[in-house]
């Protein structure tokens, strides 16, 4: 039993057709609903058990590369190895088991927002359910503070209004009525409908449950939450599809190379086994995916300092590749809080600043505003509280910025009140009497065009314009009057034609002033910045303009949205920087389009009606203060402050980490491809092996994490917020990196086969020119890891050069490793070392500084040849 489009019918053709009536149903009708329709509530997802969801974790190429490594390294029995490889495998699934079932938190975060008992008519009597046993049919009566159980019809209202930013981002509570509106009005606009799990702020209603569970809005949402795809980040996807081209290519190469030195070669099988099986642990990163971790858990810390707090660890990476951000308003670009910002009386017009519910602020000109600031305080149920955290509204958000503005302009217009009319949306106007010092006063506030017509000896048609202009530049307007009183009774029957106009409050929900920088740092940075909200087109580009978007003029609602297919949608997202009115549906089509470019984007917001484009995102990220569960739950970074400005300190935090993860890889790959070349050429020229496969192992111990792991301490590059961001598809594995892995290779097989022959040909014995070998390999990677510190600048610099404490205390442990296994009778044994002469030693360290030089002069001309392009 359900019914559509119930905005757009009248009350009793709603009734009709549930076949219900205005004493709600029997106990007996709601019981046997209840058997048919379900409770009232969201379904809950069947989980994977922990097992299997552990036991996903290792599904993956480079894993499966990683295990293959281990066996090989517990094959040879080098049991470090196999532990370090094996804790590596471990981390990442414990990592990624810890993560994972997002969507289905979201859910059950969705689900705590429906209301848990309700007020309902059955049989003609007031009783209070359960709010699951809600059925499509009850009666549900509400007041002011109730939570709304189900989506209801409204039948009947008094002065009723509902707080729906969770569902529209509105900033302000929405006025409701029984009145049908049109059929396809946005959800913003649908006044006759309450939905489930907002919030009643003031009057009383009578409501139609017309859907329950998964049929309400909230419950819609959810299903969109459910089927959203999940996308993964690009470096990882990258580093997958990186690790089973690598796997393939290892394998390929060791079958050539057995088969190539047994045939050719004519070399004994057993022995040529383990120089493959030597060259196959060089290739492979082993220490790559543990060393990724942790920069990515550094970037956590970083993140957590600007008040970013990361929920996935690819996130950190997504965030710093973004393109475009697509922001909600309310609360993200906005306080969220309403704020008196300008003034219009018949003695002039007036600014107001402030900050905030706080009573304290500047109003200019400075004028006599007395009478008005009265009028905005006495006429008003809300309270202003102040709290260790500053400033708060019991009530009424408008009706608490009223009241900051009234203390503004004075700290002193208390008075008793003696009678009130409550606002109701038929009449559209509050109005109080209170005892003033020159006797009673009637203080009216409401609507312009229902107060303005109250009014004697006014040029209404002058101060309707005048309306107009301050609600065209997103201004929420109110209207106030007074009348003096004999009497301690308001007469509503005499106040039309009766009052003495006052003037008109606008009001508006302020952007943060640091939002305004964030903005512009995005830009600077190549990021678009474009506003997705649910509030009315004028305030979105009020605010839009406010903030700086690049274009604030172009406004598309939902309603045009749905004119457009998704390639038109694709090409017009492009062109159009604010779009108002929206729905979940449109947040998500919106976020798709965009991805459709090719772009990579981060959503913001704080509401349920978020959550599905949170999801979707490349990265999403939640209010922590006023963001909704389900919100924080869909997202992959939380703000801690609600800050917009702590998004722009996240994309260069993760910015930061992005290059220091580029770093450790263009650290890893070319030593790697150095270490495997050498045994390849060596056994390819048939020529004794210039470093032992057991001494491969020992420098990927000492090098592959320690030095690799510092790159994830790198502070922020100059200039990381001027260049313009990556796109989604950009490789990892760029030409760049690919000719810099092959010139890299190139240099350590002639350094390393250079030492070698010389300290051949100078007599040593073949012990001695392959441990000379061996440091020269470990020289290398240390200068390596000094050239890659600085990826987009010259590393001949003192900063450069000096590098960091963690670049050095790991410099400073591999060399005094080094020199152990050079210089120590005990390790020399098992290593099969001999001692550095001190002059081969400089020489070694002379070959690292050659290295550097070349790579630098490289470096130069590529960035030139760049610049000048």
């Amino acid at each position: 039993m359900q019914i559509t489009n119930a905005h757009a019918r009248p009350a009793h053709s709603c009734l009709t057709d549930l076949d219900s009536h205005d004493t709600g149903l029997t106990d007996a009708e709601a019981a046997a609903r209840l058997e048919r329709h379900g409770p009232n509530r969201l379904p809950q997802t069947r989980a994977r058990g922990p097992l299997l969801r552990f036991a996903a974790q290792f599904h993956n190429v480079l894993i499966y590369v990683l295990l293959a490594a281990t066996a090989v390294t517990a094959a040879l029995q080098h049991w470090v190895d196999t532990g370090v490889i094996l804790a590596v495998v471990l981390a990442n699934a414990i990592i990624g088991f810890i993560q994972e079932g997002k969507a289905e938190a979201a859910m059950a975060a969705i689900r705590t927002m429906l209301a848990p008992r309700a007020a309902v008519l059955r049989d003609g009597q007031r009783k209070t359910v359960e709010g699951a046993a809600l059925v499509p049919g009850d009666i549900v009566l509400l007041e002011a503070g109730d939570k709304v159980p189900a989506d209801l019809r409204v039948l009947h209202a008094r002065g009723l209004a509902a707080q729906e930013a969770i569902l529209t981002g509105e900033s302000v509570p929405v006025e409701k009525g029984s009145t049908p509106v049109a059929q396809d009005a946005p959800l913003g606009d649908r006044r006759s409908m309450l939905w489930s799990g907002t919030l009643v702020t003031q009057g009383t209603a009578r409501g139609l449950v017309v859907a329950t569970g998964p049929d309400t809005e909230i419950g819609r949402i959810g299903g969109l939450l459910a089927g959203v795809e999940q996308l993964t980040t690009p470096l990882v996807a990258q580093m997958d599809h990186f690790a089973r081209w690598l796997s393939l290519l290892i394998v390929l190469a060791a079958g050539l190379l057995l088969l190539w030195g047994s045939v050719v070669g004519g070399q004994p099988f057993a022995e040529l086994f383990m120089s493959v099986v030597a060259i196959a642990v060089a290739a492979i990163p082993e220490g790559l995916p543990a060393v990724m971790t942790i920069t990515l858990a550094i970037g956590v810390q970083a993140m957590a300092r600007r008040n970013a707090i990361v929920r996935r660890l690819p996130a950190i990476e997504a965030i710093g590749s973004v393109s475009v951000i697509c922001t909600d308003k309310t609360g993200t670009l906005t306080r969220n809080e309403m704020l008196v910002a300008a003034v219009e009386t018949p003695h002039g017009s007036f600014s107001v600043t402030g900050e905030g519910y706080s009573p304290q602020g500047s109003i200019t000109p400075t004028g006599d505003l007395t009478r008005i600031a009265a009028a905005a305080a006495l006429c008003n149920d809300a309270a202003l509280l102040e709290k260790a955290g500053g400033w708060t509204v019991e009530g009424d958000p408008m009706e608490g910025a009223l009241l900051a503005f009234a203390g503004k302009v004075s700290q002193n217009l208390g008075a008793p009140r003696l009678d009130a009319i409550p606002f109701d949306s038929r009449h559209r106007f509050m109005a109080t009497l209170t005892q003033g010092a020159g006797g009673p006063v009637t203080h009216v506030k409401g609507a312009p065009e229902r107060v303005l017509g109250m009014c004697a000896g006014l040029d209404q048609t002058d101060w309707q314009q005048r309306a107009d202009r301050m609600a065209r530049r997103g201004l929420r307007v109110l209207a106030l009057a007074e009348r003096a009183e004999a009497g301690a009774q308001i007469d509503a029957r005499t106040l039309d034609g009766s009052l003495t106009f006052l003037g008109l409050v606008g009001l508006i929900d302020p952007p943060r002033p640091e939002a305004i920088a964030a903005v512009a740092e995005c830009r600077a940075a190549g990021i678009a910045v474009k506003m997705i909200t649910g509030d009315h087109a004028g305030t979105a580009a009020a605010i839009a303009a406010q903030i700086g978007l690049a274009r604030p003029d172009r406004v598309l609602t939902g309603a045009d949205l749905d004119k457009l297919d998704d390639a038109q949608l694709a090409r017009e997202v492009a062109n159009v920087d604010v779009f108002a009115r929206t729905s979940p549906e449109d947040k998500l089509r919106l976020v798709t389009a965009l991805q459709a470019n090719g772009l990579s984007v981060a959503m913001t917001g704080d509401g349920v009606n978020d959550a599905p484009a949170l999801k979707r995102a490349d990265a999403g990220i939640a209010m922590g203060l006023k963001g909704s569960e389900a919100a924080k739950e869909a997202a992959d970074l939380v703000l801690a402050d609600d800050n917009f400005a702590s998004i722009a300190a996240a994309v260069r935090e993760g910015r930061t980490v992005y290059d220091n993860l580029r770093k450790v890889i263009s650290w890893t790959l070319p030593t790697n491809a150095g270490e495997a070349l050498v045994i390849v050429v060596a056994l390819m020229a048939g020529m004794a092996l210039p470093v032992t496969a057991v001494q491969i192992l020992w420098v990927n111990l000492i090098t592959a994490i320690t030095l690799g792991l510092a790159l994830a301490f790198e502070p922020t590059e100059a200039g990381t917020m001027t260049r313009p961001p990556r796109r989604r598809d950009a490789p990892v594995l760029s030409g760049a990196l690919v000719w810099y892995v092959l010139f890299v290779g190139f240099l350590f097989v002639v350094a390393i086969f250079g030492m070698f022959s010389y300290a051949l040909s100078r007599g040593y014995p073949l012990a001695l020119a392959q441990t000379m070998a061996m440091n020269t390999l470990v020289v290398l990677e240390i200068f390596n890891l000094f050239f890659v510190r600085n990826m987009h600048g010259t590393s001949l610099t003192w900063q450069a050069l000096r590098g960091t404490r963690v670049v050095w205390g790991v410099v400073i442990a591999v060399t005094a490793a080094q020199c152990a296994v050079t210089y120590v009778p005990v390790l020399q044994g098992v290593l099969g070392t001999q001692a550095v002469p001190f002059t081969d030693g400089l020489l070694i360290v002379g070959v690292g500084v050659a290295f550097f030089a070349i790579v630098e002069i490289e470096k130069q001309i590529r960035l030139g040849l760049r610049a000048r392009r």
